[in-house]
């Protein structure tokens, strides 16, 4: 219940109401409204007393994984967040995972949780103003929403759930056992919040977070489990793919080495782990273990997530050093890193896989194939190297939880399985091709995956 509480007093704090409550949260302009190094030295972060922190070994692992199937764009530096671009209107899939390691939480096993599914400003300026911006929304769009559920499209939805007076809020239900997919609509544009000057304004971005709660000792879902986000902006109909393919063009015109300033462009956008705005002091301790701050976690002891996304860059380094300082300050601003190695999948077509068996041999013995059978590949991303980090990736694209592939193959020479080893991974050549099949795994529930 403290969460909710804490959510409470900050509707009645008067930033906020009604809507400002859902859409207050996600700050990640850091420069706005930033600390003074005198502001921070002079905060009690320099106490000694022991205090009730969380044992390294005691952090958990992320229970859930959301994919939102919408590529992200080529066009973002190195080292920046993913953007990924939305038609107003359009519905997208986002994929609930369950990512539980064995063991974790057999609290909610066979039972349900709660997510819940909002659109929110990215921008700190914008959510300082946030009740006027959308007042004036709708004062200008009466009757509409700023995010929907297609609920005939969505798959594993139980008790979907709108709240007239939160319209940029969605609720549902769902048993991470099995297959959930809500697809989701968003009705605002982005440059619904720009200044109209003198045209040609570029649009705000916004925010998809998700939030999902577990039931309380009295049924009600109100226990923390786990939050992600993603920046996002939404164009009128068919305006995000030409978006995205304006900024592809604009990378190929770029010379080799500019390119190795930008991140590739992803297929699916995962919503990544943030550390929200409204985070306890509790929250943002478990933030900085779950990130391997756990050495600043004292000097932080007294800071909540709101405190730790007004420090600036320069406030970092010369509180935790340049390596530690610069590594937080992305971590807080969820940067990505350019990965390690780069794979890329396909999975076999259904008429490949339903005749492969019979026509194999003959076809390795002749050299014909199936010429009707049309490959769509998926960049996979590697940053760990490990055979379980691609098992994980593996299992995004088949939308399946990791938990239900056991084991990985790689076919080898005369078609025999090898078992895929960390050190496999590790020697992979980067930008390999592969196509992937699955086996249903005996005995199990599960399936082995094999990379031909």
């Amino acid at each position: 219940m403290a969460w909710v509480l804490k959510m409470d007093e900050a509707i009645e704090s008067g930033l906020v109401h009604d809507f400002d409550s859902s859409l207050s949260g996600i700050g990640q302009e850091l420069g706005s409204g930033a600390y003074s190094m005198s502001d921070v030295l002079a905060l009690p972060i320099f106490k000694q007393e022991d205090s009730n922190l969380p044992l390294e070994n005691e952090t958990k692992h992320p229970p859930f994984q959301y994919v939102l199937y919408a590529a992200t764009s080529p066009a973002v530096k190195l080292h920046d967040e993913t953007l990924t671009y939305l038609n107003q209107g359009q519905s997208y899939e986002v994929r609930m995972l369950d990512n539980r390691k064995i063991g974790d939480l057999p609290e909610i096993s066979a039972k349900m949780v709660k997510s819940i599914a909002r659109v929110v400003f990215h921008d700190r300026r914008l959510q300082y103003t946030e009740h006027q911006q959308l007042e004036g929304w709708k004062w200008n769009r009466p009757g509409d929403r700023l995010l929907d559920l297609d609920i005939p499209m969505s798959v594993g939805i139980i008790d979907p759930r709108t709240n007239p007076a939160q319209l940029n809020t969605i609720e549902f239900l769902w048993d991470p056992a099995k297959r959930t997919s809500a697809f989701i609509q968003v009705h605002c544009i982005s440059t619904e919040f720009t200044p109209r000057k003198h045209g040609g304004e570029k649009g705000v971005p916004f925010r998809i977070q998700i939030d999902t709660f577990k039931q309380n000792e009295t049924g009600e879902y109100t226990d923390h489990l786990h939050s992600a986000s993603s920046q996002i902006k939404v164009f009128k109909p068919k305006g995000a793919d030409r978006k995205q393919k304006t900024d592809r063009e604009k990378m190929e015109k770029r010379t080799a080495q500019e390119k190795e300033k930008y991140q590739p462009s992803y297929e699916t956008t995962i919503l990544t782990e943030q550390l929200c705005q409204t985070a306890t002091i509790q929250e943002a301790q478990q933030w900085l273990h779950k990130k391997r701050f756990s050495t600043y976690a004292r000097l932080f002891s007294n800071f909540s997530g709101s405190d730790l996304l007004k420090l600036t860059r320069d406030d970092l380094v010369q509180i935790c050093g340049s390596a530690d300082g610069i590594r937080l300050f992305n971590a807080l601003k969820a940067r990505s890193v350019r990965p390690r190695l780069t794979i890329y999948v396909c999975q076999e077509s259904q008429h490949a896989r339903s005749v492969s068996l019979l026509a194999s041999s003959q076809d390795n013995e002749n050299g014909e194939g199936d010429s009707r059978a049309i490959y769509v590949y998926h960049a996979i991303y590697l940053e760990e190297l490990t055979a379980a980090e691609l098992a994980k990736k593996i299992a995004t694209i088949f939308g399946i939880s990791p938990n239900q592939i056991n084991q990985v193959y790689r076919q080898g020479p005369t078609g025999i399985h090898v078992l895929v080893s960390d050190q496999m991974v590790h020697n992979l050549q980067d930008e390999s091709c592969f196509v992937i099949s699955t086996v249903k795994a005996e005995n199990t529930e599960g399936y082995h995956v094999i990379l031909k």
